[in-house]
């Protein structure tokens, strides 16, 4: 165990609240289902850690609060926040079409239906924006909903998802291969998951004439002193990531999807993928999230400005896009294993609109693949974050998930 609380006279959780929090994250280590986790709540100036468990599902080192973690998704909002410091300069505009910067995705086609051939298309009705990216709508993505359609097929043929056993290839081929495709919905039509955070990963590079990690770094990881987080993990600190486990479905045996010395997070990618890319610790995205909170502020340096932070973290999907991710969202909650039940999307991260269990009207993060989640929240003025090893080709570590914010407020000292 690994567990700190810097005490405030305005209390953020209660006693009897974090330690029910931390029997149930125990027990689901306990179970045998989930070999080790590192979780972080943070509210009025009380900032608590637990480190449960082992790096190893056989055992070995303890989970340790500066152990690193493949972050997943959660590292779309980072991407998001980079396009957001360029526009804060004017060096990009919500509405611009992105053609200057990436001519690979001007003049493109639509597909006639989105399961069709992908020859029988459509020209696009205008151009895509910025926006449009960071809103996830540029028109294409991962769909669970077309899953074996030929656009679907096409994505994972080129490498333009991250799989086991094919990594993607550097940025400018990545976009070769991106303009190949049909768009699957007109710009700005669909909401649809994931491509367009890679896509702005490459804008940020070809806007700033830097790598995207380097442009990270400068504006956002060393003010935020993120001194841990990053596209790979040096040799130095190759001991505090974990290997990555893929359960088997079936049996629920512990596979190993990447270790940690010689994997593919021990040296730096081709692509560094704005998406999923990025490794980090509790404390790193807990810094990144307090400055959300504190609207764009990190101690006395400003990152974002307060408009930028305000449409990063509310709902920016219009009625009609919402109306297709709820319905994606609750007609597929059997295979999210729950998740993605928020409502709304902001740039880089989910927006809750409704209140669907405990956490609060205007919660704003996301989850990701690898077994990890981080969100904040202005009404609580709460952060929290759970990282584990454990991906979610079981329910596993989306139940543990589930537990963990369950457990996060009802430790809420109101």
């Amino acid at each position: 165990m690994n567990k700190i609380a810097m005490g405030h006279s305005n209390k953020g959780f209660t006693d009897k609240g974090l330690r029910r929090m931390r029997d149930v994250l125990a027990s689901h280590v306990d179970s045998g289902k989930i070999p080790g986790l590192v979780a972080l709540v943070s509210r009025n100036g009380e900032t608590h850690v637990e480190a449960i468990g082992t790096m190893r599902h056989d055992g070995g080192a303890p989970m340790r609060r500066d152990t690193i973690f493949r972050m997943a998704s959660t590292s779309k909002m980072i991407g998001a926040a980079a396009v957001m410091v360029l526009l804060d300069e004017c060096k990009l505009h919500l509405d611009d079409p992105v053609d200057k910067w990436l001519p690979e995705l001007a003049n493109r086609q639509v597909l006639k239906r989105p399961d069709g051939p992908l020859d029988e298309t459509v020209p696009a009705r205008r151009p895509i924006t910025v926006r449009d990216l960071l809103t996830s709508t540029f028109g294409l993505g991962v769909d669970m909903t077309l899953m074996g359609s030929p656009i679907q097929n096409a994505i994972f043929e080129n490498g333009l998802f991250d799989t086991p056993g094919q990594e993607m290839p550097e940025p400018d081929e990545w976009m070769r291969r991106l303009g190949t495709l049909p768009l699957c919905y007109q710009p700005g039509e669909r909401w649809q998951y994931h491509m367009s955070n890679e896509v702005l990963g490459v804008l940020v590079a070809r806007v700033t004439g830097q790598t995207f990690e380097t442009f990270l770094r400068e504006r956002i990881f060393d003010p935020l002193g993120m001194k841990d987080t990053g596209f790979y993990v040096p040799e130095g600190k190759i001991d505090r990531l974990p290997p990555a486990y893929v359960p088997d479905p079936q049996t629920g045996e512990f596979i190993v999807w990447d270790e940690a010395c010689g994997g593919r997070y021990s040296k730096p990618p081709a692509f560094q993928a704005g998406g999923g890319g990025l490794l980090s610790t509790v404390d790193d995205y807990d810094a990144f999230l307090r400055m959300l909170l504190n609207q764009g502020m990190h101690g006395n340096e400003r990152i974002l400005s307060r408009p930028a932070v305000e449409l990063m973290s509310t709902n920016r999907l219009t009625p009609e896009q919402q109306a297709f991710r709820d319905d994606l969202a609750k007609n597929n909650v059997h295979l999210s294993h729950g998740q993605g039940q928020h409502g709304g999307w902001g740039f880089g991260m989910a927006v809750r609109t409704y209140r669907g269990d405990y956490a609060s009207i205007g919660q704003f993060g996301w989850d990701g693949g690898s077994g990890t989640s981080a969100y904040a929240d202005p009404a609580k003025q709460l952060t929290g974050i759970l990282l584990t090893q454990v991906g979610m080709s079981t329910p596993d570590s989306a139940h543990l998930i589930h537990d963990f914010w369950t457990m996060v407020y009802q430790a809420i000292e109101d």
